[in-house]
C-alpha cells in the first residue's frame, strides 16, 4: 500500500498533465461549431485541383448574402404605402350640409322641387368627392393603396385629393349645375369638407415584412449527376456560388444521425494530435516548463481562451472573425517565456482554428504571418512605444495580406470590403490589451514579466533602500554584480533584465548580520575573530536561507528568488573550512558547503560567475591585464571543476564569452591603461 501511494505521489504531476490534456481536448471540441467539413478546398479565381465534380445530390443554388440584401433593399425602396379610408366622415359631412341647406331654405322663394334638386345635387357632389377620398397629406409616391371596406385598391397620383384640390373639384361640379340655386351652396359644401384618408404606418410595415418573408434564398436547382466543375477549370463567380451551395448543403446534411459521432471522433483526433505536438515540444525543448504544472496550465488556458473567442465569433458572425486579437497569444507567451515557444503555440492554435473558420487557407496564412511579425517586432514591452509600433506593424500585415488575396480572387481592386479595414484596426486596438492582460496573468499564475522586472530594478524600492541602509557595502557590491551580469547576459543573448534584478537582490540575506561580511566592515574589528570557524561558516551560509525568507516576506517572484538560492550553488566556504582543518584533522565538509541548488539556467550561472569575480576582485592589489585575466580564469575554472554548471543550459562557448565580458568590465573598473615604453 505504501509503495502504491509513493508511486501515485511521484506521478501526480504527470497525471495532472493527462487530465489537463483530456479536458482541453474535450473543451475545444465542445467549442467547435456543430457542423461537418466539406472535403474539397476551393477559392474563387483559382483552378479546381480535383477530379471532375458531379452533383452527388439534388440541391438548391443559394443566393449570396449580398444578393439577398439587394433584393431586400429593393423591396424597401419600392414598398407600397397603405392608407386607411374613414367612411364615417363623408356621411357626417353629408348630414351637416343637408341640415345647413334646410336652414337656408327658410324664407327662400325656391319651390319644393328646386330645394329637393339642390339637396340631391349636394349629396352627389359629396359622394363624387369622397368616392376618391381626401388625403390628410398628399403621398410622395406615384401609386398608393387605400384600404376601403376591408379592400385595398390602387390610387394613382392624378387622383390624389387634398382639401384644396377637393374644393376645386366641387367648384367644377357646381359650374355644371343647370338648376337655379343658392349662392351659398358652394361655400357650405367647401367649408364642410375634411380629410378622411390617413397613412397607416403599421399596415404598411406589415405588408413590407410579408413581402420580405417571401424572398427566396435560392435561385435554381442543381440535379444529381450534373457536372459542376471540371478538373483544371477556374472557379469563376457562378461556379463558386454553386460550390458554396453544395458545401452548405453537404455540411448541413452531414451533421446528423450516426454521422454526428464520426465527425465528433474526427475533430477529437485532430485536436488531440495538435495538443500532443505541444506536449512533445515542451518535453523535448522546454523541460523546465514541462515540469512546471503552473506554466503548462497557463499555456493551455491561453489556447482555450483564443479558441473560445474565435469559435464564438464564428457562430455569431463569421465575417468578424478577424476581430479576435489572436496575436495577443505570441505576445504574452514571448513576454513570459521565449519567442520560439510563443510562435510554436501560436501556429498550433491557428491550425486548430483552421478547422472551423471560413476560408481556412487565408485565415491560417494571415494569422501565421501576423504571429511571425509579432515575434520579430515585439520586444521590451516595458517600453510603451514598442507595443504600439508592434501592433501597428501587425495591423499593416493584415491589410496588405487582405489586398493580396482580394486581387487574387477578383483580379482587380473593385468591390473591396472597406469594413474589413475597420475590423483589422479594431483587432490592433484589442491587441493593446496585452499589457493589462500580462499584469492579470502575473497575479493569477505567479509569473513575472519584463514590466515587473523593471519595477523591481528600481533602487528606490523599499527592500533595496533597506539593504542600502543596513548593509551599504553589500548594496554597492550588488550594484557592481548587476552591471557585470547584465553585460554578460547581453553578450550571450540571455535575459539581461532578469539577471540584473536577480543580482540586485541576491545578497539581501546579509541584512540580518551585515557586519559579519567584509564589504560592510568599516573598522578593523572583525566579529569572526571571536567565533569558531564552524559558527562563522554557518553565519555566512545562512545569508542564503535568510535572504529567501526576506524575499518571500516581501513577495518577490519565484524567478527572482531562484537567484538567491543558486548564486553560491553547492560551493565550499573555503576560508573557514581551511581554518577548521587547522584545528582538527577530520572536518565534516557538508557543514561548510552551501545548500544549493546549483544554477539551472544561463541567467543563474551568469550571476554565480559575476558574484564570485566581483567579490574576489576586492583582494587585487595593483591589478594588471595579466592579473585580471588569470584571476577570472581561475575563479570560473574552479566553479566548473566543482560541477556548478552541469544543470545550466549554458555552453562552453557562452562561458568563454561571459569571461571575456567580465575581464573587460574589471579592466574598466580599475582604469587600466596600456603601458607605453619610455
Amino acid at each position: 500500500m505504501g509503495k502504491t501511494l509513493d508511486n501515485v505521489y511521484k506521478h501526480q504531476s504527470l497525471a495532472y498533465k493527462y487530465f489537463l490534456y483530456l479536458v482541453s481536448v474535450a473543451l475545444i471540441v465542445f467549442f467547435f461549431p456543430k457542423g461537418g467539413k466539406f472535403k474539397y478546398e476551393f477559392q474563387k479565381g483559382k483552378p479546381w485541383q480535383y477530379e471532375n465534380l458531379y452533383a452527388p445530390i439534388d440541391f438548391s443554388i443559394k443566393k449570396t448574402a449580398e444578393e439577398i440584401a439587394q433584393e431586400q433593399q429593393s423591396l424597401r425602396d419600392n414598398k407600397t404605402d397603405y392608407y386607411t379610408y374613414d367612411a364615417s366622415i363623408p356621411e357626417g359631412i353629408k348630414q351637416k350640409v343637408l341640415q345647413q341647406l334646410q336652414t337656408s331654405f327658410n324664407g327662400n322663394s325656391l319651390s319644393i322641387r328646386q330645394q329637393n334638386a339642390l339637396q340631391n345635387w349636394a349629396s352627389r357632389v359629396i359622394d363624387s368627392v369622397y368616392d376618391l377620398g381626401i388625403f390628410q397629406e398628399l403621398p410622395g409616391s406615384s401609386t398608393v393603396r387605400v384600404v376601403k371596406n376591408n379592400e385595398a385598391r390602387t390610387v394613382m397620383s392624378n387622383n390624389y385629393l387634398d382639401n384644396a384640390k377637393a374644393r376645386n373639384l366641387t367648384s367644377r361640379l357646381f359650374s355644371q349645375l343647370q338648376l337655379a340655386g343658392d349662392d351659398n351652396l358652394l361655400a357650405i359644401i367647401n367649408n364642410a369638407l375634411e380629410a378622411n384618408i390617413a397613412y397607416d404606418e403599421a399596415f404598411t410595415d406589415r405588408a413590407l415584412e410579408d413581402e420580405l418573408s417571401k424572398i427566396s434564398f435560392t435561385r435554381g436547382e442543381v440535379s444529381e449527376g450534373r457536372l459542376i466543375i471540371a478538373k483544371g477549370e477556374v472557379v469563376e463567380a457562378e461556379n463558386f456560388k454553386i460550390l458554396d451551395s453544395l458545401k452548405a448543403e453537404y455540411e448541413s446534411e452531414l451533421w446528423g444521425g450516426t454521422n454526428f459521432y464520426f465527425i465528433l471522433l474526427g475533430y477529437t483526433i485532430l485536436v488531440a494530435l495538435v495538443l500532443i505536438m505541444l506536449f512533445l515540444f515542451l518535453k523535448r525543448y522546454r523541460v523546465e516548463i514541462f515540469k512546471n504544472n503552473n506554466k503548462v496550465t497557463f499555456i493551455f488556458v491561453n489556447i482555450l481562451l483564443m479558441v473560445l473567442a474565435t469559435t464564438l465569433m464564428v457562430k455569431n458572425n463569421e465575417s468578424y472573425v478577424f476581430v479576435v486579437p489572436l496575436c495577443i497569444l505570441p505576445l504574452v507567451l514571448k513576454n513570459f517565456f521565449d519567442a520560439r515557444l510563443g510562435l510554436f503555440v501560436h501556429v498550433l492554435t491557428v491550425l486548430i482554428l483552421g478547422f472551423v473558420v471560413p476560408n481556412s487557407f487565408e485565415y491560417i496564412f494571415l494569422q501565421t504571418i501576423a504571429g511571425i511579425v509579432t515575434i520579430l517586432t515585439a520586444s521590451e514591452l516595458y517600453k510603451r512605444a514598442n507595443l504600439f509600433i508592434s501592433v501597428g506593424q501587425i495591423t499593416l500585415i493584415y491589410i496588405i495580406g487582405y489586398f493580396a488575396f482580394h486581387t487574387i480572387h477578383e483580379g482587380n481592386l473593385e468591390n473591396i470590403e472597406w469594413t474589413l479595414f475597420g475590423i483589422f484596426i479594431l483587432n490592433g486596438l484589442l491587441t493593446l490589451f496585452a499589457q493589462p492582460l500580462i499584469y492579470i496573468y502575473e497575479k493569477i499564475f505567479g509569473l513575472i514579466s519584463d514590466v515587473s522586472l523593471l519595477e523591481l530594478s528600481d533602487t528606490n524600492s523599499k527592500l533595496l533602500k533597506e539593504l542600502s541602509n543596513k548593509a551599504p557595502g553589500t548594496f554597492h557590491h550588488s550594484l557592481q554584480v548587476a552591471n557585470l551580469a547584465e553585460a554578460a547576459a547581453n553578450e550571450i543573448g540571455a535575459n539581461a533584465m532578469l539577471v540584473r534584478v536577480g543580482a540586485l537582490y541576491h545578497d539581501i540575506g546579509k541584512m540580518e548580520n551585515p557586519t559579519f561580511f567584509t564589504e560592510n566592515q568599516i573598522t578593523n574589528v572583525n566579529p569572526h575573530d571571536d567565533l569558531p570557524p564552524k559558527e562563522s561558516a554557518k553565519i555566512i551560509i545562512d545569508h542564503v536561507i535568510k535572504g529567501i525568507e526576506i524575499a518571500r516576506k516581501n513577495k518577490l517572484p519565484d524567478r527572482v528568488i531562484d537567484f538567491l538560492r543558486t548564486h553560491h550553488g553547492t560551493t565550499l566556504v573555503f576560508y573557514f573550512f581551511k581554518k577548521q582543518q587547522e584545528l582538527e584533522e577530520e572536518v565534516d565538509e557538508a557543514k561548510f558547503r552551501y545548500p544549493g541548488p546549483i544554477p539551472f539556467s544561463k541567467e543563474t550561472a551568469i550571476l554565480m560567475m559575476s558574484d564570485a569575480v566581483e567579490a574576489a576582485s576586492k583582494s587585487l592589489k595593483d591589478p594588471t591585464f595579466i592579473m585580471i585575466d588569470d584571476f577570472v580564469e581561475k575563479i570560473v575554472r574552479g566553479q566548473m571543476q566543482a560541477n556548478q554548471f552541469l544543470n545550466a543550459n549554458i555552453t562552453l562557448k557562452e562561458i568563454e564569452m561571459v569571461k571575456k565580458v567580465l575581464k573587460q568590465k574589471l579592466t574598466n573598473i580599475y582604469h587600466l591603461r596600456v603601458e607605453y615604453p619610455e
